[in-house]
């Protein structure tokens, strides 16, 4: 018998009284987009019943970097207790604090690292409320049988409609013009802007920001090229090229929207930024170290590029109020010396109603896992669910078991459950994790305890928990 692996964890209990959100894993083609607003109406008119944890205890999240107060009040409206911080923290700090929390969610800075889940005994889930999750260690995280969350599409039109003002207002110098007027300078040029009715748009990824900001610069009178590691149909009159080179040697604007990967870190480099037409604008809202931001400040002082714009760096302090300096970034006061340079402070998805939509996607993911064990929209996880139980089906349990990806874990399983019905079950895998969710009837309360002894010993376990 192989020995049980060292991220295997019992399931800290819970003591919740969510509202019911899970759905059934046999309708997901059909009812997708009412599954994730926690619409079960098209499943079972029936009253469903609300899942607790079968054990007392109390459930606490943590939630960072300043994230959304309607998240907050969604998770405490469930009865969990939270503990909000406006900052990021560090690593240190995480490893000090994590074990005492089963939930966390974060935005962009705060990084999760292997040594932070291993310090994270108590861990269940994570929330990422933001589109990315390079800022956690996504395979840590799914072998001690925790999954990742995020929000892929909520911010997307927030970001987009800043790189449209960032078009314009690098178009018409509005930057240095603006800044002179505070400084009592009145300097009304028009030599080098320009209007941007006319002008080539080249979009870097034509994912959920792309694709808006293509229809959004198509109503400017913009022409829109994209380049992208896949084949996608256009929307409106956009055209993709076929590579890179294409795109920049074309583009009057090139805005970049791509993940940070191995394949993305300095994507942009001098090599690209000489293949950029004389005189065009390059513009950042993805991720910081997709530029090699020394060769971008070369090349606005030698003239060849005209503008640009950041919104992302390398390395960002920690909260509002820290110094944005030669310290954090060598090359910091170079280019806040350049004119019609727009440099902006991580803020592409920071408007009201993006944080609102975040807040509200990724706490309903969280909770849903938490409190019913679906697993729908998790980054690194197989995902998993079951529709309901009824009201009136006081007597079932579900067991939601995270274990190893390995042969004969489910016949393991099932003989333990063997002496009670199997109203449904659900199983997929994703790499070497596995994940089954199995709803049982004509469990008495004495069983519970046994049984959930019984499948944390099986070989393969991660995490077991049961929910009643």
């Amino acid at each position: 018998m192989a020995p049980v692996p060292s991220s295997a964890s019992i399931a800290v209990p819970l003591s919740v009284s969510p509202v019911n959100l899970s759905t059934s894993a046999g309708a997901l083609s059909s009812s997708l987009h009412a599954r994730f607003r926690g619409d079960n109406s098209s499943y079972d008119s029936r009253p469903q019943r609300v899942l607790h944890p079968a054990a007392a205890g109390e459930l606490r999240l943590l939630l960072l970097e300043n994230i959304s107060q309607d998240a907050v009040k969604a998770f405490r409206d469930q009865g969990f207790q939270v503990d909000w911080f406006p900052k990021a923290w560090t690593e240190q700090e995480l490893i000090d604090k994590i074990n005492s929390y089963h939930a966390i969610g974060i935005r962009s800075k705060t990084k999760i690292t292997e040594r932070v889940i291993k310090a994270a005994s108590n861990l269940l889930v994570i929330g990422c409320f933001c589109i990315g999750t390079n800022q956690v260690d996504l395979n840590a995280a799914a072998r001690a049988g925790v999954p990742v969350f995020n929000s892929p599409f909520s911010n997307s039109r927030s970001v987009a409609e800043l790189v449209v003002a960032e078009v314009i207002s690098l178009s018409r110098q509005l930057f240095d013009r603006a800044y002179e007027m505070k400084r009592g300078i009145w300097n009304k040029v028009s030599k080098n802007c320009w209007e941007i009715r006319g002008k080539t748009l080249g979009i870097v990824g034509y994912g959920h920001i792309g694709s808006q900001l293509s229809v959004l610069a198509e109503a400017f009178g913009m022409r829109v090229l994209f380049y992208d590691v896949l084949n996608i149909m256009p929307l409106g009159s956009a055209r993709q090229v076929p590579t890179l080179k294409d795109l920049l040697r074309q583009s009057d604007f090139v805005t970049l929207h791509v993940p940070e990967l191995p394949e993305t870190l300095n994507m942009i480099q001098a090599e690209q930024l000489a293949d950029m037409k004389k005189g065009s604008y390059l513009i950042n809202n993805s991720r910081g170290r997709v530029v090699d931001i020394p060769a971008l400040v070369a090349s606005l002082k030698k003239g060849h590029l005209a503008g640009a714009a950041l919104d992302v760096y390398p390395a960002e302090p920690g909260g509002n109020g820290q110094p944005f300096d030669d310290q954090l970034n060598s090359w910091a006061s170079a280019i806040q010396d350049l004119p019609n340079v727009i440099l902006t402070p991580h803020i592409g998805g920071s408007t009201e109603e993006a944080q609102r939509m975040i807040g509200e996607e990724v706490s309903a993911a969280l909770s849903r896992y938490l409190n019913f064990g679906s697993t729908l929209g998790a980054v690194n996880f197989p995902e998993v669910d079951l529709r309901a139980i009824p009201d009136d089906q006081t007597n079932q349990i579900r067991v939601c078991h995270v274990h190893l990806n390995q042969p004969g874990v489910l016949r393991q399983v099932n003989e333990i459950l063997s002496d009670y019905n199997v109203e449904k079950q659900y199983s997929d895998s994703k790499g070497d994790i596995a994940y089954v969710m199995t709803d049982i009837s004509n469990v008495s309360r004495a069983d519970i305890e046994t049984l959930h002894g019984q499948i944390t010993q099986t070989r393969a376990n991660i995490i077991t928990r049961l929910l009643a």
